[in-house]
């Protein structure tokens, strides 16, 4: 009889509503055996618990956030998750790989140069693994995308446009919580286009060496809402008459995860998950302007509304041979007034949003008319769909007599240079956003 190999032991460190994804995919690896939860709060850790229980899954012990360097020699951790504020990712990254641990962190790898030094180092020094989850490249109709100008479909690409439109519902959800403070976010720049800016790395197969940008909180925060007619009076939703029909409000007590996570855990550390998106102590921007030059000659204009009536983005490559043009529509419109439905709690990801609409590749060669791509395995939910690529990615299907579909997964994993390459657009879209000028990418991080 041949002999069992043993469950790799996983520590998931930060326990909000992110976490969730993994901790489910986790339940159903027999594979992966979830040791220990960490965070700050143990109303969350409960909340992941009673999910692993749910699959039938044994729980896992519960250790506050300063004994994590004590849960990997206790518990004799294998794989680490982050999933904590962005801010705080080298402060669980750092010892893990000392540890021996390998890593797996949410995106944006950290917040700032200083600690994404102090990541490099670490890998460099321990050479363990750490990996940041670009759940994007696993998108079926982003991958497509890669592989056509891989092959020449237009030729060499000398420009870019990006336009990435977040609805006001998702996009006000940065401004509710703890992503308006720009310490613990590095800002929409960083904490949401970290995303966008990999998938432009990864799609040329280029470097960013110069930003220069423009960024401004024009829509949210006390001053534009009183401007525009928007702001209401109160601090957080939860328990505001004014708040009770401003579609701008996110309502915990309507969402079972929401309450369980947030509402309830607030007499543990104070947290509030609701706070008013016109309200004071905001410190990110949501309408910001970049140009970036890449180390193939490209350059690329880059938009990022975070107040648009719908929810979605175009992406335009012009190149030596034609154009290729992106479009998804995540969303055509919002109602003004609807239940976060998703059993995770969150505002977007999970579920499909409300009137999603279509996506579509077309290439336009030059001298010929264009045509469409198609594209297979898109789903509006699970970013789409590359949520569960992803995972299968990182942690094995599963089920293991499955096949899984990962696409090119070795081409797919982004590794921590290209977590410091995506986050080091950002940094230097800041610094632009604070000085007027050029910002040049070797002056934010060394990689």
């Amino acid at each position: 009889m041949a002999a069992t190999t043993p469950a790799r032991r996983v520590a998931i460190v930060g326990t909000g509503h992110r976490a969730q994804t993994f901790t489910e995919a986790f339940s159903r690896r027999p594979h992966l055996h979830v040791a220990a939860l960490c965070d700050t709060n143990p109303v969350r850790i409960a909340h992941h618990n009673d999910l692993l229980a749910a699959a039938g899954r044994p729980k896992a012990t519960a250790y506050a956030a300063e004994d994590f360097e004590r849960l990997l020699r206790t518990e004799a951790i294998d794989e680490v998750l982050v999933t904590t504020v962005d801010a705080l990712h080298d402060h669980y990254i750092v010892p893990a790989l000392e540890h021996g641990a390998r890593v797996v962190t949410e995106k944006p790898m950290t917040v700032d140069a200083e600690r994404c030094a102090r990541i490099l180092e670490t890998v460099r020094r321990t050479g363990n693994s750490l990996s940041v989850a670009f759940n994007y490249r696993f998108n079926p109709v982003h991958e497509r995308v890669r592989r056509l100008l891989a092959e020449g479909a237009v030729g060499e690409v000398l420009s870019v446009h990006f336009e990435w439109l977040l609805d006001v519902r998702h996009g006000a959800d940065y401004f509710r919580r703890w992503h308006r403070d720009k310490a613990n976010s590095g800002g929409l720049m960083v904490h949401k286009s970290s995303h966008h800016f990999d998938l432009v790395n990864w799609w040329l197969g280029a470097r960013p060496e110069q930003v220069f940008g423009y960024g401004r909180l024009a829509f949210y925060g006390r001053e534009a809402g009183e401007r525009t007619g928007y702001r209401r009076d109160y601090e957080r939703a939860h328990g505001a008459r004014a708040a009770a029909d401003d579609p701008f409000a996110v309502h915990l007590e309507d969402n079972e995860a929401l309450r369980s996570l947030y509402l309830r855990a607030e007499a543990e550390d104070g947290y509030l998950r609701d706070r008013n998106v016109f309200g004071d102590g905001i410190t990110i921007e949501d309408d910001m302007a970049l140009l970036v030059r890449y180390s193939t000659g490209a350059t690329m204009t880059y938009h990022l509304t975070a107040y648009s009536p719908w929810e979605g983005y175009r992406v335009m490559f012009n190149g030596t041979r034609g154009r290729l043009e992106l479009q998804v529509e995540e969303s055509l419109w919002q109602p003004p007034r609807s239940r976060v439905s998703s059993a995770k709690g969150a505002v977007h990801g999970d579920t499909a949003l409300a009137n999603a609409g279509g996506h579509r590749v077309t290439v336009h060669p030059l001298w010929q008319p264009p045509h469409e791509v198609p594209v297979t395995g898109f789903d509006h939910a699970g970013h789409g769909g590359g949520d569960a690529r992803m995972l299968d990615a990182l942690y094995g299907p599963a089920d293991p007599d499955t096949p899984a579909d990962t696409g090119d997964a070795a081409g797919l994993r982004a590794n921590e240079i290209d977590g410091a390459l995506a986050l080091a657009a950002g940094l230097a879209a800041n610094r632009s956003f604070a000085t007027g000028r050029p910002v040049d990418i070797a002056d934010v991080v060394r990689v």
